[in-house]
């Protein structure tokens, strides 16, 4: 008989009617979480980090190596020439840092008002 090919006179698994179970009276065990074989650490976390700004990183050399045409760029009083790419990275760095203003604005106003209804 094969490993690969149940015996002819035996049904194959789909065929085979699952076990019937009695239903019993007995309690069911408590369920416990299941602990993680490994606990989190922050040692883990930024090693997650620096993962994830390597892969990025890599992806950002790749788009400016794609993108080194030159373009004219024009804003309020300046005027001039530099690549595509960096004119990009300049912009999204811009808008990184107005949001995180926005943001810091936003939770120093949520401390006050918190400090406000503690006292």
């Amino acid at each position: 008989m094969s490993v690969l090919q149940p015996d002819r006179g035996e049904p194959t698994a789909p065929d085979r009617d699952p076990p019937q179970t009695e239903p019993t009276d007995a309690p069911e065990a408590p369920v416990v979480p299941r602990q993680r074989a490994v606990p989190r650490t922050r040692w883990s976390a930024a090693w997650v980090g620096i993962c994830a700004a390597a892969l990025v990183s890599v992806a950002l050399i790749v788009f400016m190596l794609q993108n080194t045409r030159s373009v004219q760029v024009s804003f309020l009083w300046l005027h001039g020439t530099l690549p595509l790419a960096l004119a990009l990275l300049i912009a999204a760095v811009g808008s990184a840092i107005l949001t995180m203003v926005a943001g810091t604005a936003r939770i120093t106003q949520l401390h006050r008002l918190a400090r406000r209804r503690r006292d």
